[in-house]
Order: structure tokens, then C-alpha cells, then sequence
């Protein structure tokens, strides 16, 4: 049976030795040690496949659902699946819940040619790459608005809500900048909050090594044609090596409003983060802190029958406190690095349908503000940090996007037609309006195997950490160009009940890639606009669900298999590059699902990743040469028990205790177990 989905909102470098993130905006006014042992013995002591076959219920895990209706955010217009000639991941909630991860950071791990390289656990802090992309290339997007931080894409999972919150992730690969505008240069992550939630209330706590406690609460509520949505979120750790320490708060407001005019849409977030930033940025430094403070809010609105209207509004605030000595500070260390930086947007989308298609159209306008005594061009007036005693901001900074957007989708017997483009104005560098149009194309071969092929090309602009940080070995460029890129792909689509496969490959041209270079090692790094980075890339993935497979219950539920090969190259050789050719070369991820006994069942996930690159290896206090980055394998595992509305589940990151680090010389955690128990009232 299908189930029928609403349709979802519309949607570090290491040389930054001393950031934060502040934002400063068009609101200038505003002032203001339990390991549990007994998992091990679970699963080595499986019940036998004979016994497990015999059982004749389905596990309440079993994740049968069908993606070919549900509406994603890879075109203009709404589109569904199965219709899109483009490869977008997407976790669904039965995915998400029975992943043995704790953070919509780890979660990503294991997404087809996702890089996570996490500095912070537990959601603290993440680079999020997409295809052999930089952490600052990915768009990511809160129900199909953008929350990207134009300061450093270091800070753009500082999101108000956490994992407990999320029902799906869509993951669209490659360029995306006529769907989503500047920015999504080689792809866009949207997360979608409490899509299908119901009058009910979700109450979760987790406990684990590290004195890890993670409390999460959420009510869903309807009144009439109002339903809302509350979730509140607390997450602390002593850390697993000295000075990771950490503790996040969340708390996320949701609203939609249905009436004959139109449906209202609005989110109101607020996100805190302590933590200890032990080697984030520079391994000279180890007593590193960083606090942050994110503000979002947005409003949409989508009216009329034949000719579609869908306004929106938002805002997001950022706000960073960056120490370089969380204590005893050297005495030539005069002051902490406060920025504090605001976006605003508005957006208008409009799509009609008519015989020959979806006709799709549309306007968008964002300022991006930072205020901050390190980036920006040096202020008349100096003016106070908000929250902070006799600190002011010195220099600042301001630009504004202009975009217009046309798109035409024609779904012609067995052909689906996208093609469309993004005008662009941005008013740093007097740029005049570019143009980057693209086109997708798909043919369904049979029911189940489709062909495909697109063109698409897309830019983007540098963050301010690009533009004016300098520092003892870093020297920014305020002089950069946007990043441009033209993008060749092409593939196969298998898709029935009960598997859902594709291989394709795709070729990237990208020009004016910003990247910290210098010409010898005597140098400092500074930012460059590289002549020409060309990326290459085949993916391949394998999803089966076993029951509808053959057609009755078995003890395996899902088998997930993605794997991707990247290859990046760099024009010219007049440089070393510091960031642009590190990335995963090669990435596999398995994923196995399978019931023990009764409401006893099992999630495995086994990751590996080879990656390109190298980093100046630290030890007693000193830099000793250069070493690349070791291959390393990760598997973890999570056991829940359900029975009606009570969960109980135990999970272990890193159950083989792997030593391996993929950033720099931060060591990742080793194995950690954790356990913990959802309720959910009607």
C-alpha cells in the first residue's frame, strides 16, 4: 500500500585560527559512565535465522514505505519522486529513528556522497560537504527556507531542532542554484520538521558515556484547521578527551494555518552552544572555547487554485563569542573574536499548470550583514556587542542578492523535462547580472528503469571569513570573485516496491574555485580564486526492502548500500591548495535492519571512507611535516525494543573503537554507548 505524503515546505577551514560568528543586521536596535554491557551480550547472541523466521508478525521497524508520491524540493514547482530526472537522497522518519546516531550530523554520514567532518560531536559542529564540494558550497535549508550563515559555513547546522524533531531529509545532489538560488553551488540539504505529526506528545531521554545527557520533549497539537508544533531540546557532555566538553539548547515553534484563501506557514527557532573547541581550528591552541547564539524566523503564505502564489519572509541572527584561551590567556592575547551577523530574505514563488506543464516563476532578495571587530571593513563608530560588557564591534560589512528565477517542466508520455534558470545581481564587486540556467531530462525505459541526463550550472559568493580574515598564517582576499561551475550528469533509475537502485556519474567544471593557496611554505595561506578545479564522480545505490521482496515476513527488513568515487583536479599547479582537493575519494556505506526476537530488533550501519588530501601533522608542540589523511572503517549499532507507545533502545558508536581523525589533527571519538527511552502520549 502507498502512503501518501503532504507536501513538504518549500523549501573550516583549519586556517581560521580565531572566528565567530556574530551577526550584525538590519536590527541594529536590538541590544539585548554507564556502558551498557548488556548490549554487547544482544548482539552475540542473536536468536538463530530459524527461529526468526518462524515469527509471523512484522517488526514495528519494518520501514515499508513508498517515496514515489511524496512531494521533494528539487524543482521550482511541486514535483514528486519519482518524477524528478535528478538524484535526491531521502532519509524518512522510519530511517531516521532506527539509525544508531544521536545528531542530524551523524545521520548525514552515512548519506550518499555526503563528507560530515565532524570537529564537535553530537551536533556541536560539522562540515557538511556534498560531491568532492567544500563545507561552505552545500546550501542547507530549514522546511525549505535557507538558513546558510554567510560568515562560515562551519556555523550552518547551528539549528534549532534536533534529531528527535526531524521526519525527513532530502538530499539533492549537485547543483542547485535555479531551484534554490545562490549558494547551492554542488547541492542542498533541506530538513523537514514534524510533517505528519499528529495530537500527541514525544518524550525522550538518553543517557551515556561521557556523562552524556540528551533530553528531548515535543507536543503536536490541532485546532480545527491550526496545527502547531513545540519542541524543546537540552544536550550536555563532559567530552570524551580534554576540553570537548559541550552543552546545546533548542527550542523550535511551528504553525500552519489552513483556510480557504491559502495555507500560512510560520517557524520561530532559537539555538545556544557551549563547548570546549579543543584543535578546532590550529592544534597550537588546545584551550580553545566558542559560544554561539542563532535567532530564526520565518513566514509563508500559499494561495490559489490554478495560479499558485507562495510569499515568504525570513530572518536569521547569528552571534559568536570565539577564545582562543578559554582560560589563562598568553599575555600578547588582548581580546576574544565577536561577530555577530544578520540575514533577511524574501522570496516570491508562483507556478500554474497548464497542458503543456508546470510553468514556474519567481523573485528573491537577501541582505547579508556582519558586524564584528576581526571581519569587515573598519567602522566610523564603534559600536557594543550585544550580551557582552565593554566589547565593541569595529568593522562591518554588507551585501545584497538579487534573483529571478524561471522554470518549465513538461511531463510528456514517457518523457519528464525540466529547464530552467537563475538571474543574479549581488551588489558586491558591482557585478553585473549573470545568468545560470540549466536543464533536466528523463526517460522511463520500462516501469521500473528510468534514463536520465542534465546540464546545470551554478555559483557562489564567498563567505566573510574568505573576504577579511588575517591572522598569524592566514591573509584574506576582499578582492574574490563568486565561484563559478558547469555541471554534466547522467545516469540509470531502477525503482519498484521493493528495490530502488541507480548508478550514475557526473563531471563538474568548476572556475574561480576560492581556496587558501600559497606558492611555498614559507608563505602565510591566503585566499585565491583558483583558475580551474574539474571534479569527476560515479555513485551508485541499492536499497531493497527483503518482506515485499518475497513477498512475506522475514527477519531482515532493509538492506541500504550506497557507495561514490570522487576524483578532483586542480588546472593548474602554481599553487599548493590547502582545501579544494580535500575530499573523499572513496566512500561505502551499508546499512542492515533486521528483527532479534519478538519487538526486539536490530539497525547495523558499517561506513568507509578514503580521503584525499593531507594535513601538517602536531605533536609536542610542534609541527612535524605533512601526512595524509589514513583510510578507516565505522560501525554502529543500535537495538530497540517497542511495544505500543514505549521505546527502549541501546546504541554504540564505534563499536570497533577505530582510531582516525578526518580533519586536521583532531582525534574522533572512540567506541560510546548510549541508552535511552522514548514515550509517546496520545
Amino acid at each position: 500500500m502507498k502512503i501518501m505524503f503532504k507536501q513538504s515546505q518549500w523549501a573550516s577551514m583549519l586556517t581560521f585560527r580565531r572566528w565567530g560568528g556574530k551577526n550584525y543586521s538590519l536590527f541594529q536596535a536590538i541590544n539585548k559512565e554507564v556502558k551498557i554491557t548488556v548490549l554487547l551480550v544482544a548482539y552475540l547472541t542473536v536468536v538463530s535465522p530459524e527461529v526468526v523466521f518462524a515469527q509471523n508478525q512484522s517488526s514495528d521497524v519494518s520501514m515499508q514505505y513508498d517515496l514515489d508520491e511524496i512531494k521533494v524540493s528539487a524543482q521550482r514547482s511541486p514535483v514528486t519522486y519519482s518524477q524528478v530526472a535528478r538524484i535526491v537522497s531521502v532519509i524518512e522518519r522510519e530511517e531516521i529513528e532506527a539509525a544508531p546516531v544521536q545528531s542530524i550530523q551523524e545521520l548525514l554520514e552515512y548519506a550518499l556522497s555526503v563528507d560530515v567532518r565532524q570537529r564537535g560531536v553530537h551536533g556541536v559542529q560539522a562540515d557538511i560537504s556534498v560531491r568532492g564540494g567544500s563545507f561552505d558550497q552545500t546550501l542547507i535549508l530549514l522546511n525549505g527556507i535557507n538558513i546558510s550563515d554567510p560568515q562560515t559555513g562551519h556555523h550552518n547546522f547551528n539549528l534549532p531542532v534536533s534529531l528527535k524533531n526531524i521526519s525527513r531529509v532530502e538530499i539533492l545532489q549537485g547543483p542547485a542554484a535555479r531551484v534554490y538560488g545562490p549558494n547551492a553551488f554542488s547541492g542542498a540539504i533541506n530538513i523537514i520538521t514534524d510533517e505528519n505529526a499528529e495530537n500527541e506528545m514525544n518524550l525522550d531521554l538518553a543517557y551515556g558515556e561521557h556523562n552524556l545527557l540528551d533530553l528531548n520533549a515535543n507536543y503536536a497539537f490541532t485546532t480545527g484547521k491550526f496545527k502547531q508544533f513545540v519542541a524543546a531540546n537540552r544536550k550536555s557532555s563532559d567530552g570524551y578527551i580534554d576540553n570537548t566538553d559541550f552543552e546545546t539548547h533548542n527550542i523550535f515553534y511551528h504553525a500552519q494555518l489552513e483556510s480557504e484563501p491559502g495555507k500560512l506557514d510560520v517557524q520561530l527557532g532559537y539555538t545556544q552552544k557551549g563547548f570546549g573547541a579543543n584543535s578546532f581550528y590550529t592544534p597550537k591552541f588546545p584551550n580553545q572555547y566558542e559560544k554561539t547564539k542563532t535567532t530564526f524566523a520565518s513566514i509563508q503564505y500559499e494561495t490559489g487554485k490554478k495560479l499558485h502564489f507562495k510569499p515568504s519572509l525570513y530572518w536569521r541572527r547569528h552571534q559568536d563569542r570565539f577564545e582562543l584561551f578559554r582560560d589563562n590567556p598568553a599575555s600578547w592575547y588582548t581580546t576574544h573574536n565577536y561577530h555577530l551577523t544578520d540575514v533577511l530574505g524574501a522570496g516570491l514563488n508562483t507556478w500554474f499548470s497548464s497542458s503543456l506543464g508546470k510553468t514556474s516563476f519567481g523573485a528573491e532578495f537577501r541582505s547579508e550583514n556582519i558586524w564584528s571587530n576581526v571581519l569587515g571593513e573598519e567602522m566610523d563608530e564603534p559600536i557594543k556587542v550585544p550580551g557582552e560588557s565593554d566589547q565593541y564591534f569595529t568593522r562591518s560589512h554588507s551585501r545584497s542578492h538579487v534573483s529571478y528565477f524561471a522554470e518549465h517542466s513538461l511531463y510528456l508520455n514517457k518523457w519528464s523535462i525540466s529547464v530552467g534558470a537563475m538571474f543574479n545581481w549581488i551588489s558586491d564587486l558591482d557585478f553585473d547580472w549573470k545568468i545560470y540556467p540549466g536543464i533536466d531530462v528523463a526517460y522511463q525505459i520500462s516501469d521500473d528503469l528510468k534514463i536520465y541526463s542534465s546540464v546545470n550550472s551554478s555559483m557562489r559568493m564567498p563567505t566573510f571569513t574568505d573576504l577579511y580574515y588575517n591572522g598569524p598564517t592566514n591573509i584574506g582576499n576582499p578582492d574574490l570573485k563568486p565561484e563559478k561551475s558547469i555541471t554534466f550528469e547522467g545516469g540509470f533509475k531502477f525503482n519498484n516496491k521493493a528495490i530502488k537502485a541507480h548508478i550514475n556519474t557526473f563531471y563538474r567544471n568548476g572556475k574561480d574555485l576560492i581556496d587558501w593557496v600559497r606558492e611555498n611554505e614559507e608563505e602565510k595561506w591566503k585566499t585565491q580564486n583558483l583558475t580551474e578545479v574539474n571534479s569527476f564522480g560515479i555513485e551508485t545505490g541499492l536499497d531493497i526492502s527483503p518482506e515485499r521482496l518475497f513477498g512475506k515476513s522475514i527477519f531482515v527488513k532493509k538492506v541500504k548500500l550506497n557507495y561514490s568515487y570522487i576524483k578532483l583536479d586542480k588546472g593548474s599547479d602554481e599553487y599548493f591548495s590547502n582545501y579544494v582537493l580535500d575530499n573523499l575519494k572513496h566512500k561505502l556505506d551499508f546499512t542492515v535492519n533486521h528483527s532479534i526476537w519478538n519487538k526486539l530488533s536490530a539497525n547495523w550501519q558499517l561506513s568507509y571512507q578514503d580521503r584525499n588530501g593531507s594535513y601538517m601533522n602536531f605533536e609536542d608542540g610542534e609541527y612535524t611535516g605533512e601526512v595524509a589523511y589514513d583510510p578507516f572503517w565505522l560501525l554502529n549499532l543500535k537495538l530497540q525494543w517497542r511495544h505500543k507507545n514505549l521505546e527502549f533502545y541501546s546504541s554504540v558508536t564505534n563499536l570497533l573503537d577505530e582510531k582516525y581523525n578526518d580533519i586536521g589533527n583532531l582525534n574522533q571519538p572512540g567506541r560510546w554507548f548510549t541508552f535511552g527511552i522514548h514515550y509517546k502520549l496520545k
